[in-house]
This record gives structure tokens, sequence and C-alpha cells, in this order.
């Protein structure tokens, strides 16, 4: 008898046991996921300046605000807010509202509303409704249109006189406090169905030693990885998930250059900069030395774009020139590696024969510039970055790859920028995480994450 209760309170040891680990790896409702970022917006409205450039903006955009159209890591494009769309010509669109969807304050989403919400991201379109239609029309023929109205700043937001935003993503806000905090709760009603989560809070402005700290000390759940320091943190025992590369860091230049001398001064500083060494050092390893403005996995062709130094044609190019003026290179004073980069390039060009001075003034000759890449799709992303930096928007749109290369062929004569590196996004999560890894373009889908045993629940 005693023989046969041992036997039974083994089997059902096991049992409870696979119970156990079947219910560990269900997905469950409930818990906190706490954030920390390093951007600090001080506004939630997509539009507001300078939110596109930043992958964090654009990550806090999507918990709270959705687009009419989506784009994959592909820039495959997918039915949002909008379930189909429509046009003759590229240049007149009709956008076809999904039915049953509403604000967080309880509103149901209208073409009407749409059609206010992208009037105030896009200035030149003429936007207006139809029943259940929005109707776009361009002063020009874009057939890019959907891919575009799947970026940020053109997230549907309903606004109030007195400032209150809201939208019809997976969570609503429920605190704000600009720069510092933001508190957002699970929608009930989300049309998808509600998140796992019950609530996301986001803490702005942290530094990623204090994230990591955070995250050690079992006070974050998510960090934020400087991409430069993602091998390190890696080999100290915490996993570290990068996206492809969605961020450019480059030359940029204040204006076009004046004479043939700043030109052949230009093509010396291109090709003085050792990538290979700065990329060892520097940024121990991550990223891509970069000779194109757009990262291969996005073309195919990157490669054709030489990122490797040529000392000697370097000096062959400077010595053109009888006189050459110092030039003043800018860098971000946040941003450590932007004065590391400033300080090595100017070593670089110092060996081929050019001065170079690196300033944290905003009227330097030329800057090191950080730009993220808004989109997967390649001629979004291309279109951003001549807007960015100042560059005319490329003149052909189509869909081939070799009208995409001729137009970063024209970008790059400008001679207006110097791409350096390609950098993708890099992030760490806590164990009681699941569920979670971000897009290829470093985008956050959190309606679908969960949280097990430890960090952020009981």
């Amino acid at each position: 008898m005693k023989h046969f209760a041992w036997q039974w309170l083994v089997i059902s040891s096991l049992v409870v046991g696979v119970a156990a680990a079947v219910a560990e790896t269900r997905p469950q409702y409930g818990g906190t996921l706490r954030v920390a970022m390093h951007a600090a917006p001080v506004s939630l409205d997509p539009t507001a300046s300078g939110q596109i450039d930043l992958l964090a903006g654009r990550n806090l955009t999507s918990l709270m605000f959705e687009t009419l159209v989506t784009a994959d890591a592909g820039g495959r494009l997918h039915p949002g807010l909008a379930t189909t769309w429509a046009t003759t010509d590229n240049q007149h669109w009709q956008f076809r509202l999904r039915h049953g969807v509403k604000f967080h304050d309880g509103a149901a989403l209208t073409a009407e509303g749409v059609a206010a919400s992208l009037r105030v991201a896009n200035l030149a379109w003429k936007v207006t409704s139809e029943a259940d239609l929005v109707v776009i029309e361009l002063d020009r023929s874009d057939p890019r249109l959907p891919a575009e109205l799947a970026l940020p700043h053109n997230a549907i937001v309903k606004r109030e006189p007195d400032g209150r935003l809201s939208g019809t993503g997976p969570f609503h806000v429920a605190d704000w406090q600009p720069g510092k905090r933001l508190a957002l709760a699970a929608e009930e009603n989300y049309w998808k169905g509600r998140p796992y989560l019950d609530a996301v809070e986001i803490e702005l402005g942290r530094n990623p030693h204090d994230q990591l700290m955070a995250l050690e000390l079992s006070k974050a759940d998510l960090v934020e990885v400087p991409p430069e320091q993602s091998h390190r943190v890696a080999m100290e025992g915490r996993p570290v998930v990068t996206s492809e590369p969605m961020e450019l860091i480059a030359l940029v230049f204040a204006r076009d250059p004046q004479t043939p001398a700043e030109k052949s001064l230009r093509e010396a500083l291109a090709l003085s900069v050792d990538r290979g060494s700065i990329r060892s050092v520097l940024l121990q390893g991550t990223g891509q030395p970069a000779g194109s403005i757009l990262p291969e996995w996005m073309t195919g062709y990157a490669f054709v774009f030489s990122a490797e130094a040529d000392l000697v044609a370097a000096r062959h190019e400077r010595e053109t020139v009888k006189v050459a003026p110092m030039f003043t290179v800018g860098y971000d004073a946040g941003d450590s590696i932007s004065h590391l980069l400033a300080e090595r390039i100017a070593l670089n060009a110092r060996d081929a024969g050019l001065a170079l001075q690196p300033t944290t003034a905003a009227t330097a000759d030329l800057q090191v510039r950080r730009i993220a890449l808004v989109s997967s799709d390649p001629w979004i992303a291309l279109v951003e970055v001549a807007a960015a930096t100042g560059l005319a928007r490329p003149t052909s749109e189509g869909a081939s790859v070799e009208e995409l290369y001729t137009a970063e062929q024209s970008l790059l004569a400008t001679q207006r920028l110097i791409p350096l590196f390609h950098l993708p996004a890099a992030f760490a999560a806590s164990a009681a995480v699941r569920d979670w890894k971000p897009g290829a373009d470093g985008s956050w889908d959190l309606a679908d994450v969960w949280l097990g045993p430890g960090n952020g629940k009981p």
C-alpha cells in the first residue's frame, strides 16, 4: 500500500510539474511593463517637431496611435485603420475606413476625423471625406503615398481644444509628465483585442548607464542598449537583441561645395576616413561601415559604394589644392560617440593633409549626424534622409532598384554628406518579458507582450 502511494505521489508531482510548465508558456493577462529610454519628448503629438527623427519617438507613437496603412520590416504594406485603398493616377487616392474602431475617449473613428488629422500633418495635401472614404488629392503623382501614410507622423489623432490627444492604439495615456514619465493603461475595447499587459510605465530621459543599472537591479524590464555597447553587455550575460541597421551616421556639410577646390577637399576627406578601424575600436565591432545612404539589407546594392579608406588617393586630392582652410566639424555634446567620431575623423583627415577642428557649435562647416531611417521602404527612407539633410527630394520614385540606385547616387554626388556607418537599434529585457522581439526595423509591438514571474509581476 505504501509502495502504491509513493507511485501515486510521483505521478501527481509530474502532472503538476507539466501543468506548471504549460501555464508558464501560455500568455497571461496582467502586470506592468517598466521601460526606460534616453529620449525625453515634451509632446506626445506624432507631428511634434523632431519626433520622426527618433526611433524611440516612433515606438511611443505606435503604443497610442495608429496609421491608415502599416508596413512590415520588408516594406510590404498591410491594412491598418484603412481596409483598402485605390487610385487611378497616383495623384487622387481613396482609403476605405475600418468599421467599429473607437478612439480612447469613446468617439467613433470617422472619415471626417481622419481627414482632419491628416490635414494637420500634411499642409500641402487636400484631404476630404465621403461617407467611410478618406480622399487625398496631391499636387503631383506619388505612387508611394500608402507607404508615406505608414509613417508615424501620419498617425491618426483626435485633438481636443484643450490639447488632449486621443488615439486608437492598444494603450491610452494614464499619466503624462513631459520629458520625465509616461504611464499607459491597456485599452479594454481595443479593436484588435485587449493587450495582455495591464500597463506600461516609461521613464524618459534616462542615460544608458542608468538604464542598464535599472535592469540589473530589477527596476526596469526593457531598456535600450547603445549599439556600441551591445557586445560588452552581451558578454556580461545580459541577452541583447538588435534590429537591422536603421540609423545612418554621416558627415553632413552645411552647404553645397562652391568651387572645384572645395569638391576636391571633400573627396579627400571622404577617402581619408578609416571606417574599419573606427568600427573595431569605437563601435566595438557593431554596425556596418557605409559608403551608401541606405543599408545593404534594404537595397541589395550598398556594397557598390565603397567604404574603404584610401589614404594615397586622399593625399592626391588634397595636393590638387594649394591652400586648404581648416574645417570645423560639429558634434552633439550629449552624445559621446559623436564626440569620439569627430575626434577620430579629425586624426584621419590630418594624415591626408587636412585640418579639422571638432566643436559643439551649431554653425560648424560640417556635422557628425545620426539620422534615423524612418521606414523600411527604401524610397521613403531615402526621401526622408534627403529632407533631414537639406537635400532636394529625389525626383523619380519608381519601383525599380535601378531608379532607386540612380536617385541615391545623385544625392551622394552633391557631396553634401559622407556616409560613415549603418547602426542597428539594440535592447535588453528582463527574463520576465515574454513574446517580445523588436522588428527588423527596430519597431516595438507590445500589444502581444506578456509577463511571466519575475520583474513587473508577482
